[in-house]
């Protein structure tokens, strides 16, 4: 689970600098000011789990099932967080009706937050 987190990290971290480039650069020809803002939102948050998941990777043993769950819900809370905003950027540029992709990106979001605050409880209860 340690390499799986680090990994995962790695991805997170090296995806958010490319989409970032795209959507500095390329994405600004073809989306609106505020679909480009949502864009760099998860884009920005993506990176947020890729430090996340570095760092935790780095100082957790995943010995218990709470340590693994930190990171399983952060990789997926940002999956979920910033894929679905990356979809709901693009929906009027590909000229489909995306909407239903709304509630996935609270409920990604949701998982971070948990992701959080079960670090926090595990660095509480956690003697160093």
């Amino acid at each position: 689970m340690k390499n799986f987190t680090l990994i995962i990290g790695g991805i997170y971290g090296l995806l958010s600098v490319v989409l970032g480039a795209f959507g500095a650069h390329a994405f600004k020809k073809i989306l609106s000011i505020e679909r480009l803002e949502s864009f760099e939102t998860g884009v920005r948050y993506q990176m947020y789990a890729a430090f996340f998941l570095l760092i935790v990777g780095y100082i957790l043993k995943f010995e218990t099932s709470s340590e693994k769950w930190i990171s399983i819900l952060m990789i997926a809370g940002a999956f979920l967080f910033s894929v679905s905003i990356y979809f709901l950027s693009f929906q009027d540029y590909w000229g489909i009706n995306l909407k239903f992709l709304g509630p996935i990106t609270p409920l990604g979001g949701l998982f971070m937050i948990i992701s959080w605050g079960m670090l926090i409880w595990y660095f509480a209860k956690t003697k160093f």
